[in-house]
């Protein structure tokens, strides 16, 4: 199983330790395409902070984030699942796994990001602020930049089980699945029971209690339909939507009431 998460807007302080070493990062494909965004990204944040902080969609009061980023190449290196935070992170607690249940994370999880397109939850990076969002003047709107060097490595990357697929719509526009891997993906929707409609801190804090809890009983669906009956043995309410068509995702709303 493989399961595609989206990256936090707000991040951990970097660490004291090694800084970035670019190679030692997953998908070493992805090598090329996240050297031109660090580039790009520094050389943006050294030369006008103003327009830096305009390009960053930054705030007044964000304004330290652009330093941040000055500092990528040298700052200490942390996982990447310490430098996420945010509501799913806090949920999906992967500190307070027990060492099988962090083993799996660390063979499935992948967070996409607009700086490094994609890492495993133990790749050791930087505390950054560039979200897939973000147009670079030279290389463009992320989302599309990452789409050429991400359907290189994403296949291979997806092996032949299940994805299922967490990610925001601004990040699921950096690759989506095609052909039999879309077959076996699933996309997942967290409605809030009473009004059916998607409340932001229910979505991400029940995405975050689902990836735990299927790393904690080492659940392994091998495809969509397997996964809707995992959730359901876990005391999730599960609706499930067949592809309509070949080449696309399966499409899951799990039904919530509240979220403690």
């Amino acid at each position: 199983m493989l399961v595609l998460l989206p990256p936090s807007e707000g991040k951990a302080a970097s660490g004291r330790g090694a800084p970035l070493k670019p190679e030692s990062l997953s998908l070493p494909g992805l090598a090329g395409a996240r050297e031109a965004v660090l580039a790009e990204l520094v050389d943006l944040c050294a030369a006008d902070e103003d327009k830096a902080r305009e390009v960053l969609g930054l705030s007044e009061g964000l304004r330290g984030e652009v330093a941040k980023n000055l500092e990528l190449r040298t700052a200490g290196a942390r996982p990447a699942g310490e430098i996420y935070t945010g509501v799913l992170y806090d949920a999906l607690d992967l500190a307070a796994l027990d060492p099988a249940a962090r083993r799996r994370a660390a063979r499935s999880l992948l967070v996409f990001s607009g700086l490094w397109g994609a890492v495993a939850v133990t790749d050791r990076i930087p505390s950054y602020r560039c979200s897939m969002g973000v147009r670079l003047p030279g290389l463009g709107a992320l989302g599309a930049y990452w789409r050429t060097p991400m359907a290189s490595v994403m296949p291979e990357a997806a092996g032949s089980g299940l994805v299922l697929d967490l990610r925001s719509a601004a990040y699921a526009a950096a690759w989506k699945p095609k052909g039999e891997v879309a077959a076996r993906t699933a996309t997942v929707r967290v409605l809030h029971a009473p009004t059916r409609k998607v409340v932001s801190h229910f979505n991400k804090a029940t995405k975050g209690r689902i990836v735990r809890a299927l790393l904690t009983v080492g659940a392994a669906p091998e495809d969509p339909a397997a996964l809707v009956e995992a959730l359901r043995d876990l005391g999730y309410v599960v609706e499930a939507r067949a592809p309509g068509r070949a080449g696309t995702p399966w499409a899951l709303d799990v039904l919530v009431d509240e979220v403690h």
